[in-house]
């Protein structure tokens, strides 16, 4: 029985050792995440890397970075969504 405490002992130390790696495998995960620490929105991120596999990544980056400059907005990830939906998403 001692021999199973010790195994599951080191098998989830070995699983919080694992959790802590990064699992980003394509540029729109990258750029999911990229955006989500611009906009200071980390709970959403998957919302972003949706976005940015579906629209083009330069023009997602910049227009966060443009947002990211106003120090008056409160809620970026909510203004970033607004000003997303405003332009012509099939340009991006």
């Amino acid at each position: 029985m001692e021999h199973i405490k010790k195994t599951s002992k080191q098998y989830f130390s070995l699983l919080k050792e694992r959790a802590k790696l990064s699992r980003v495998y394509t540029s729109h995960q990258s750029t999911g995440l990229a955006l989500a620490q611009i906009l200071n929105d980390p709970s959403h991120k998957s919302l972003y890397m949706r976005l940015a596999k579906m629209y083009d990544n330069a023009q997602l980056t910049r227009i966060a970075k443009n947002i990211e400059e106003c120090a008056d907005i409160k809620n970026k990830g909510a203004y970033f969504m607004k000003v997303l939906k405003a332009t012509d998403l099939n340009s991006l």
